[in-house]
């Protein structure tokens, strides 16, 4: 089996369990705000604005919208999706999700144990991460994860968003690695494992859903206890 010597992880969806804290942000603001006086479910609430907020990141990170622009038209939309109007999106929401977000703990199983066995084994674990800067490190913090890594690097610190592969360059040279001794573990296809594979890394592929694809993958696991079977 191939030795690494650097394991690079992205952290939402794949060690920060992006869905059940978003979930319970939007659920709270939900009562704070009492939407449901105008006649729609938390639940309708919930999925209008994740597809909505998915939607926006594509083309955050296909370059067609910048950060400001994100944050900013995400909870109108929702309403807008909802058959009601942008106004009625209440004022400040969209800065009340990022403030409560990031302060929420809630990481995928086995989390902790792999990364405290990554570290035993030797393994120098590294931080490649599309979200922004100033959220990031909140959620590290939030959630026990800073002191695992030797190098967060965010796509705002170099200029260059995953999956393009200066970004993974960027991360080599920080970490003073290199590519055939690398190993990147994420979530998406395009960003993290196509990305990794164009940079010359091998990949993970988590994929907790178990996601039929046709893609090449180095290794997939469905759960992170596996990657005690690979490192």
């Amino acid at each position: 089996m191939k030795t690494y010597q650097h394991i690079f992880f992205d952290l939402d969806h794949t060690l920060w369990d992006f869905e059940t804290n978003a979930d319970e942000t939007l659920r709270h603001l939900f009562a704070e705000h009492n939407i449901g006086r105008h006649g729609v479910s938390v639940e309708k609430f919930i999925k209008e604005y994740s597809d909505i907020n998915h939607g926006l990141w594509r083309l955050y990170q296909g370059g067609k919208i910048n950060q400001q622009q994100l944050r900013a038209t995400r909870f109108p939309r929702t309403f807008l999706q909802m058959g009601l109007r942008e106004e009625d999106s209440p004022a400040g929401i969209s800065e009340q999700f990022t403030d409560i977000l990031p302060q929420k703990k809630a990481v995928f199983p086995y989390t902790y144990e792999v990364l405290d066995y990554l570290r035993d084994k030797g393994y120098r674990l590294h931080l490649i991460t599309n979200g922004f800067r100033d959220i990031q490190y909140i959620k590290l913090d939030a959630s026990r994860l800073t002191e695992y890594f030797e190098e967060i690097v965010t796509s705002e610190c170099c200029g260059h968003l995953k999956p393009d592969t200066r970004i993974f360059e960027h991360a080599l040279e920080r970490a003073g690695a290199n590519a055939p001794e690398s190993l990147m573990i994420g979530d998406n296809l395009e960003c993290d494992v196509l990305g990794a594979y164009n940079a010359g890394l091998d990949q993970v592929y988590f994929n907790p859903a178990k996601r039929r694809h046709f893609n090449q993958i180095t290794y997939e696991i469905s759960c992170l206890s596996e990657l005690k079977e690979i490192l």
